[in-house]
C-alpha cells in the first residue's frame, strides 16, 4: 500500500480512508483476546469523532504519553518507551510527513525493521473502544494519538491486536531499530553489569528489562514490581552517596504507574542524603510509573536485561 497515492486519492474524493487489509472488525482483534460476547461490544472510533481537536503529536515525543490498555503487549511498549529517548531512532518509525491538521485523510503510517529491510505499513485511524474504553494502549494527553497509531500499524504487521498479547521485548527493540540486541540473564549476570549499564546508556542503546513470572496474571507485589512485565531502563547514573558512590538505575513501567517502593523509590530517605544538585536533576516525584532502583535490587527483582544498538 502506498500511503502517499492513497491519500492523495482520498483527498481528491473528499474520503476518509478505510483499510480494507486490516478492518475496523472483529478479525483484526483475534478470536480469543477477549471473551465472545465482549468481542460484539467492540466500536471503532477516529480520534476525530473522540476528541474535538486531535493531534498525532504534542509538546514531542514522551514515553510519558504512553498507558498501556487492555491488551498485554507491556514487551512492545516498554521497547516503544525507550525508542522515545533515541530520536535518531524514531524519525524511521514515526514518518513526519502525516498528522491531523494538514492533508488529513483518515490515513497514517508507520515503518518496522523486518528482515533485513524497513517495511511501511500503512492503517486508517479507526480505533478499538470497548465500553468507551480504549482497548489500545492510552493516550496519557487526551487529544495525543500518536501511540494508539502506532500500537495498531504493529498489530497489523503482526496480524492482529490478539498477537500483540504477549512477546518479546528483546523481538520490538529489533523491529523498532533494524539494531542489534544482547540480553544478560541477571540470575548469572556479568561481574561488571554497572559498568555496562553505564556504558550502555553512555551511547545511547534502546534498554529493557524484566521479571520472571507468568505475563498474563499480572501479578504485583507488595514492593509494587509487576511479576512476568516488561519495563523501559531509561538511565544509568553513578552518584556520590555517605563516604562513596551509589550506581543507580531508572525504570519505566508501561502502565505509566505503578512504582517500586523500595530503596531509591520516590519517597526513600536515601534521597534526603545525596547532594541537592543531583537530586533536583535526577529526582521526579510523580505517579508516572517512572522509579530509581540500586544496581543490588536492579539484580534481586528482575530476570532479564536487554541492550539494543546500531551495532554491536
Amino acid at each position: 500500500q502506498d500511503f502517499k497515492d492513497l491519500r492523495a486519492s482520498c483527498l481528491s474524493q473528499g474520503l476518509l480512508f478505510e483499510d480494507a487489509t486490516f478492518p475496523a472488525h472483529i478479525s483484526s482483534i483475534g478470536p480469543t483476546l477477549l471473551p465472545e460476547e465482549k468481542l460484539w461490544q467492540i466500536h471503532w472510533r477516529r480520534p476525530t469523532e473522540l476528541q474535538r481537536n486531535p493531534h498525532l503529536v504534542m509538546d514531542g515525543v514522551s514515553r510519558f504519553d504512553i498507558m498501556q490498555g487492555e491488551i498485554g503487549d507491556c514487551w512492545m511498549l516498554a521497547a516503544l518507551g525507550s525508542l522515545t529517548l533515541r530520536k535518531q531512532f524514531l524519525e524511521n518509525v514515526l514518518p513526519k510527513d502525516q498528522g491531523f491538521q494538514d492533508d488529513y485523510a483518515g490515513i497514517f503510517h508507520f515503518r518496522f525493521w523486518q528482515y533485513g529491510e524497513w517495511v511501511d505499513v500503512v492503517i486508517d485511524d479507526r480505533l478499538p473502544l470497548l465500553n468507551g474504553r480504549y482497548l489500545s494502549v492510552h493516550p496519557r494527553t487526551s487529544n495525543e494519538f500518536w501511540p494508539s497509531l502506532l500500537e495498531k500499524a504493529y498489530a497489523k504487521l503482526r496480524g492482529s491486536y490478539q498477537n500483540l498479547n504477549g512477546g518479546y521485548l528483546s523481538d520490538a527493540l529489533v523491529d523498532l531499530t533494524g539494531g542489534v540486541q544482547v540480553q544478560f540473564s541477571l540470575k548469572d549476570p556479568p561481574p561488571d553489569l554497572e559498568e555496562i549499564l553505564k556504558a550502555a546508556d553512555k551511547s545511547r542503546c534502546l534498554m529493557g528489562c524484566s521479571t520472571p513470572g507468568q505475563a498474563r496474571k499480572n501479578i504485583e507485589l507488595r514492593n509494587g514490581i509487576v511479576q512476568g512485565h516488561a519495563y523501559t531502563i531509561t538511565g544509568a547514573v553513578k552518584i556520590p552517596y555517605k563516604n562513596g558512590w551509589k550506581h543507580i538505575i531508572r525504570i519505566w513501567n508501561p502502565w505509566g504507574h505503578g512504582e517500586w517502593k523500595g530503596p531509591w523509590s520516590d519517597d526513600s530517605p536515601q534521597w534526603d542524603r545525596v547532594e541537592p544538585k543531583y537530586r533536583e536533576a535526577l529526582l521526579r516525584n510523580k505517579d508516572d510509573g517512572e522509579f530509581w532502583m540500586s544496581c543490588e535490587n536492579f539484580q534481586e527483582q528482575f530476570s532479564w536485561l536487554y541492550i539494543c544498538n546500531n551495532t554491536p
